[in-house]
């Protein structure tokens, strides 16, 4: 099989790591009168449409997000990824515990593998170079990893990260060899990386996106009585302590805005559609 025309003057992949490589809309194309001005502006601002391209092998499959696929060439087949009731029962809980889908499809054979677009930045890492215990990330970014990655739940290390740390009390912690995709609200090359030798790192709010996963995480006070965080105008912050690293967002997440940008197409469409009917 040949793919022709994958990568042209608008669509270049602009990281490869592994077998997963990232396709950047550098404009995007296919636009109407109704948004081609809103389109120009957002690629000016580097808000643009991203993909996943996996190669696919009998050594590495894919596991991805539920309903990411877009297109497949190839002997390439889709499998539930599921070995039984029990085993769909313990990702069921996987999920309900950190905002993932339950079933994540794996997909193996011989071939590629072609994610939808999203209008998320994408940063690939090597699972591998986070130590023995891998990493954990935060909730609702996983979006791809390679089959040879293995996963589990966490939990934190004491109940006031749940109650007042702004941080679900679990998170899905990431090993072995292979490659993963996550969809983040900032550029990686934005991203702040702190390396930690036996120390600690304390930050206001959550904008880590991952941290090695035997890092200790807690929520505590900025000082040691609450008369002095009072004063200070400081309140909780999330604490890191050990040897690892943490990759953090260097400004607060803006997430709503690109929820809103996923539907600006819907809208503009049924703009369109209302003038061509007057």
């Amino acid at each position: 099989m040949k793919i022709l025309n994958l990568q042209n003057e608008n669509r270049k992949f602009v990281k490869s790591v592994g077998n997963f490589h990232v396709l950047e809309y550098m404009q995007d194309a296919s636009v109407s009168i109704a948004n081609a001005q809103t389109e120009y502006y957002m690629s000016q601002m580097n808000i643009r449409r991203r993909q996943i391209v996996i190669d696919i092998d009998k050594d590495h499959p894919a596991i991805i997000q539920s309903g990411a696929m877009q297109w497949m060439g190839g002997n390439v087949q889709a499998t539930s990824g599921v070995k039984g009731v029990g085993d769909f029962l313990g990702k069921a809980i996987k999920g309900a515990m950190t905002k993932e889908t339950a079933v994540k499809p794996e997909y193996v054979g011989e071939g590629c593998l072609v994610l939808e677009p999203t209008y998320k930045y994408i940063v690939l890492a090597d699972v591998s170079q986070w130590g023995p215990a891998g990493m954990t990330i935060e909730d609702g970014m996983f979006l791809a990893c390679d089959g040879n990655v293995k996963n589990k739940v966490v939990t934190r290390k004491n109940l006031s990260s749940t109650m007042l740390g702004g941080e679900g009390f679990f998170n899905l912690s990431l090993y072995g060899n292979g490659v993963v995709a996550l969809e983040s609200n900032v550029p990686e090359e934005e991203l702040i990386e702190v390396v930690l030798e036996n120390d600690e790192l304390k930050i206001d709010g959550n904008l880590a996106v991952c941290w090695s996963s035997n890092l200790e995480f807690t929520v505590e006070r900025t000082t040691k009585t609450l008369v002095g965080s009072a004063v200070s105008g400081e309140g909780l912050v999330n604490v890191y302590r050990g040897t690892g690293r943490v990759l953090m967002c260097p400004v607060a997440s803006t997430a709503s805005y690109f929820e809103a940008t996923n539907n600006m197409e819907a809208k503009a469409a049924a703009r369109t559609s209302n003038t061509l009917g007057k």
